[in-house]
């Protein structure tokens, strides 16, 4: 909702400011223009990126509108649904009960308890993988922070190429403006012996093709490239809690300081407090 504000402040202060300048909106609507910015970058970017990259900046996309669905109701969940599957390990045969867990996570009472971890596949694989490692007696502690340290990097490295390439299109979208003010100016130079009123709309659409490029660059696709970068970083934020929470748990914490631990990771603004958490654990 913050988000869609923004966008319509944005639209509301740049087209409102030209009405009160006493501009005409309907001379902004260019469609030719619009194909040959849009057109020439979506094509670009198709040319220059693979398919996984085109589509998961789709998603992204969607996602500055909607969210990611990492926020602090995620990450209470996530350390509740950390802190029990410590206590399963604590208890009597609880490591045969922990892998029974993890093996099965379709049918495990504890995961089923928790849907929208569930609904992460790359957190739920980031749990099982690494809790499947830390019942490995052999693996020293420090080995296995690393092992969960260069997954974290590799998978930030993935997340980010989006926006990374999402950003190298709205430093190019100016230049596919003036590559549309160009052909503009062409057309307007093949009507040089017609009327001039003629001559006035040419010349108006090559300049609307320079603001278009301007506008979608820094308008709307840059801000949407940064927005996807804090996005990536509240999903990293999750990977971050529960490997400092597996490598307290290796360490022999109790259940409730191995989940401070993993808390302790998470941003201030999307992080239970210390006595919300308390009430979680006991409930």
């Amino acid at each position: 909702m913050f988000k869609l504000a923004g966008f319509i402040i944005l639209i509301a202060s740049i087209l409102g400011g030209f009405v009160l300048a006493h501009g005409k909106l309907i001379s902004l609507w260019q469609p030719y223009e619009i194909l040959i910015i849009a057109g020439g970058a979506f094509g670009a970017f198709c040319l220059a990126h693979p398919w996984k990259v085109v589509a998961a900046s789709g998603r992204h996309i969607c996602f500055t509108l909607t969210g990611t669905g990492y926020n602090q109701k995620y990450y209470e969940a996530l350390l509740q649904l950390l802190n029990q599957l410590f206590e399963v390990s604590r208890k009597q045969g609880g490591r045969k009960a922990l892998e029974e867990h993890i093996e099965n996570v379709g049918s495990s009472d504890i995961f089923k308890s928790y849907p929208r971890i569930t609904k992460t596949p790359q957190t739920m694989l980031f749990i099982t993988d690494n809790i499947r490692l830390s019942l490995v007696d052999n693996l020293d502690t420090h080995n296995f922070e690393a092992l969960m340290e260069h997954e974290i990097e590799t998978y930030e490295s993935e997340l980010s190429r989006p926006g990374m390439a999402l950003q190298e299109i709205a430093d190019a979208l100016p230049g596919f403006g003036i590559m549309a003010a160009v052909l503009g100016i062409v057309i307007t130079m093949q009507s040089l012996d017609g009327p001039p009123d003629q001559l006035g709309l040419h010349i108006a659409a090559a300049l609307v093709g320079t603001f278009m490029g301007v506008f979608l660059g820094y308008g709307v696709v840059g801000p949407i490239a940064s927005s996807i970068t804090h996005s990536i970083h509240y999903e990293i934020k999750a990977l971050e809690c529960i490997k400092a929470a597996l490598v307290s748990n290796r360490h022999g914490t109790p259940p409730a300081m191995a989940v401070e631990a993993g808390r302790k990771v998470l941003c201030t603004e999307s992080r239970p407090s210390f006595e919300e958490m308390e009430k979680i654990l006991e409930g």
